[in-house]
């Protein structure tokens, strides 16, 4: 069973990987999942959220699953279980699961196994671009209430996200930002001066691209952020992320799939280019000098 993970493929592509392997050996015994729920002492639903990597994966229920669709052969039946213990084991973000919900969680789980990441953001910087300072002030913009623990925990995680950059293999950034993100100060014009310089400095990254949608005419073509996940594993669907006030929702379907990828692309058509870009970046930090 080959699975064609990077070195940093983590366990919530690793669950979704094995859920799909699951699913296609279901289907090619032509079992319902109701069928594969029986076998597992299960729901069909819990059968639909295991294929879907949405739940983690006890080795009983996989070892009769492998039976039920007919996989014997030890090596196999190993591998996958060897999958299934490296599916359960916690990321990193886990020590902060009381400050997540699940969704966030697994968005969090994508997004580091991810090879390229494109996201389009009008509010604010994207927040794998985000400076400690600049992150403060977002999360106290979002959770006013929230103790002073609280928001550091908070910011130490959005940082932690940004160690992506540092692997051998770093996921290819290609954000758009509307221009009004420039222009809106939080924590005060000396946190947005350094949160720009920041932008200045990650684009020289040959893995990053960055590129504004400037005030006009043309305006954008697209009313709300998302963000495009794509994976190197060719068993993981390319995934739409949009987040919204009471959580989430995760894009899979190659009809939704294309439908972002086309509108990414015409934003970038809208924006200005990369060099345009630092053009701008360089007349606000001389603006909020």
């Amino acid at each position: 069973m080959a699975t064609g993970e990077s070195a940093h493929s983590g366990s919530t592509a690793r669950r979704m990987v094995l859920g799909g392997q699951l699913r296609r050996l279901r289907e090619a015994r032509d079992l319902s999942r109701e069928d594969a729920g029986h076998a597992i002492r299960g729901s069909e639903s819990k059968i639909s959220r295991m294929e879907l990597g949405r739940v983690s994966f006890k080795e009983r229920d996989v070892a009769d699953l492998l039976t039920l669709y007919g996989v014997h052969e030890e090596a196999e039946r190993g591998s996958f279980l060897d999958l299934v213990r490296q599916s359960n084991q916690p990321g990193w973000w886990n020590r902060y699961s009381d400050l997540m919900p699940r969704w966030f969680q697994d968005y969090v789980g994508l997004e580091e196994s991810a090879s390229r990441v494109q996201t389009y953001e009008v509010l604010f910087v994207p927040g794998l671009l985000q400076t400690e300072r600049y992150a403060r002030a977002v999360v106290r913009r979002g959770i006013p209430d929230a103790s002073e623990d609280e928001v550091s925990r908070r910011v130490t995680l959005r940082m932690q996200r940004k160690k992506v950059f540092t692997y051998p293999r770093p996921p290819r950034l290609w954000a758009v930002i509307d221009e009004s993100v420039l222009h809106r100060p939080l924590g005060g014009p000396e946190v947005l001066r350094e949160q720009v310089e920041e932008l200045l400095e990650l684009v020289k990254l040959p893995n990053v691209s960055l590129q504004v949608v400037p005030f006009g005419p043309r305006g954008s073509s697209a009313e709300s952020a998302f963000t495009m996940l794509r994976f190197a594993e060719p068993e993981l669907p390319d995934i739409v992320y949009l987040e919204h006030l009471c959580g989430a929702l995760y894009l899979d379907k190659p009809a939704e799939i294309d439908l972002y990828s086309q509108v990414f692309h015409r934003l970038t058509l809208d924006a200005a280019t990369p060099a345009q870009t630092k053009k701008i970046l360089n007349e606000v930090r001389n603006r909020l000098v």
